[in-house]
């Protein structure tokens, strides 16, 4: 430290000021001001809406929020530390055994060992692990971010067998890597992680069909874990995509990577569209085989998962087997826009239930499901209400109405009709596709840039405002789409291995609007270090059928 340097100036978000030398640590300057309550623990910070560990040095005149597991960035950074912790602790105990931290499963992550599938073998495998873990947390070892050369990352991730680092690597040729070191293990960096271990008290692991799952605490304190909730539907959409990708040979970023260079990248796209599609016919078979008793398909999904497309695609498939579909709006039935539910900030709630017009719904639905004839109301987006334009419609006989919209899965909307006459669908964009082999790809990061890039084309939004609006969207998914996802009789899965690679070069033009003083930037740099690991590839290879059409644009359905 200079004591000749100017000092600079920081203000924390309880309106605290200091000031502090270039080069002081964010840790360092809590230690000499104890500015906070001792009961909290902060396990990272924003500075200037740049997230950092608490190692991070100041240089410049910062804002500075510090976060806690209750954050939903300090959560992160925590849920980050504690999948390191858990690929050094499988390292350690077992170094020749293959390891994969699958996707995100109920309130943690899938994880599996090659080859290991004796349940005895298993219960032993996790108990050293867990133990070890512990072990871990009690010896406070620092967990320290640096750069080595690109050359000496190839070099250490090759003598250790570790050909998924490579390969993401491969394609990339900066002078230095970032990486993640505690220890003699190493890890390249894929988002902040705590800068010790000290902090990382509260994780469990739990055998679960061949695997486990390491489960995370709620985002609250006291730590709490929720009872971890099965969900065979999602499960076994997730086994099947991941089987399916091993078949392709595309299980990471950096075999992905590999396709496009060697220009198999056409070939690939043909084949994921054609797995796709026999996907939903197999949806449309199972709703032809009880389709004497069904009436009301019911499709379900949180936002960007691609229900309209697959709700045309499903159509076209119960048309080749005789079926005709007849579809109905939900959000035609939305109630005028002066009577929407308003959100604890006073702003309009679009994700809630009671945005629709239930009582009218509820009629209408009766209705039509006894043969009636109804006029159906048009809603009128610009004016903010329902009109009427006389359009009168009944359901035939040989006709089976398809509705999607957010809310179909929960009782409330359909309850006017009776159980036995529906089959429920639940969409998601469940994202099989690795970084590599123990850092996963976010099913809501895939999600937010499709909405990112549709919001921009359909309704002319930058960037910043979808990102604005993002947190709303998820608790309204927490809140009204997730609770009721096991009500479904079938799950489908709307992600494509290649798409990101798609998004890649028509998100970061618009990612890059958003500057550093928004407080989305956090965001946006989670966003760009995930699509600066992909190859672009073009759009032109995509059918115009294609589910990723509904985001990107030049689509043929919906």
């Amino acid at each position: 430290m200079n004591n000749g340097d100017k000092q600079v100036k920081i203000i924390f978000n309880n309106g605290k000021e200091t000031t502090c030398y270039p080069g002081t640590t964010i840790r360092n300057i809590l230690k000499k001001h104890n500015y906070f309550d001792s009961k909290q623990i902060f396990i990272g910070a924003l500075v200037n809406n740049c997230i950092t560990s608490l190692n991070y040095p100041i240089e410049l005149d910062s804002n500075i929020y510090l976060l806690t597991i209750e954050d939903s960035q300090g959560w992160r950074i925590y849920r980050n530390s504690i999948t390191f912790l858990l690929s050094k602790a499988v390292y350690e105990c077992y170094p020749n055994l293959k390891f994969e931290i699958a996707h995100s499963l109920g309130s943690g992550f899938f994880c599996s060992f090659e080859n290991i599938d004796n349940p005895k073998t298993m219960n032993k495998i996790l108990a050293k692990v867990e133990s070890y873990m512990h072990k871990l947390v009690e010896d406070k070892l620092n967990i320290a971010r640096k750069n080595i050369y690109l050359e000496d990352a190839l070099f250490h991730f090759a003598s250790r067998n570790r050909e998924d680092k490579c390969n993401l690597l491969r394609f990339q040729n900066p002078s230095k890597v970032p990486v993640y070191q505690c220890g003699n293990f190493m890890d390249l960096e894929h988002g902040i992680l705590t800068e010790n271990t000290k902090y990382l008290i509260a994780f469990k692991l739990l055998p679960y069909e061949s695997g486990f799952i390491i489960q995370f605490p709620e985002k609250a304190y006291p730590i709490h874990f929720e009872k971890f909730k099965h969900q065979s539907h999602l499960f076994n959409i997730f086994k099947s995509y991941k089987s399916w990708g091993k078949t392709i040979g595309v299980q990471n970023v950096g075999s992905l990577n590999e396709i496009i260079i060697r220009g198999n990248y056409r070939e690939l796209v043909g084949v994921e569209e054609a797995y796709q599609e026999k996907n939903i016919a197999v949806i449309a078979d199972k709703i032809f085989t009880d389709k004497d008793k069904l009436k009301w398909i019911l499709i379900a999904g949180p936002s960007s998962s691609g229900k309209t497309t697959f709700a045309h695609r499903l159509s076209t498939q119960l048309k080749v087997n005789g079926i005709q579909p007849f579809i109905i709006s939900v959000d035609n039935y939305f109630v005028d826009r002066a009577d929407t539910p308003r959100d604890k900030n006073g702003d309009y709630d679009f994700e809630h239930i009671e945005t629709i017009d239930l009582e009218l719904l509820h009629d209408h639905l009766a209705k039509l499901d006894n043969g009636e004839e109804i006029e159906m109301p048009t809603f009128d987006f610009k004016l903010g209400k329902k009109v009427w334009g006389g359009k009168k419609v009944r359901i035939e006989e040989n006709e089976i109405a398809v509705i999607e919209g957010i809310h179909s899965l929960n009782p409330r909307m359909t309850a006017s009709l009776p159980n036995e006459r529906k089959f429920k669908i639940y969409i998601n964009a469940l994202t099989q596709l690795n970084i590599d082999n123990n850092n996963r790809i976010s099913t809501t990061d895939n999600r937010l840039m499709r909405r990112i890039l549709r919001d921009h084309r359909t309704r002319g939004n930058r960037a910043l405002a979808t990102l604005k609006m993002w947190p709303n969207v998820r608790d309204g998914e927490k809140r009204w789409i997730f609770p009721f996802q096991h009500h479904a009789d079938m799950a489908f899965s709307s992600a494509l291995n290649y798409e990101i690679a798609v998004l890649k070069p028509l998100v970061e033009p618009l990612l890059a609007e958003v500057k550093p003083w928004h407080e989305q930037y956090s965001d946006v740099c989670r966003l760009q270090h995930l699509l600066s690991t992909f190859i672009s590839a073009p759009i032109s290879h995509i059918p115009f059928r294609s589910l990723i059409r509904e985001f990107i644009g030049g689509g043929i359905l919906g």
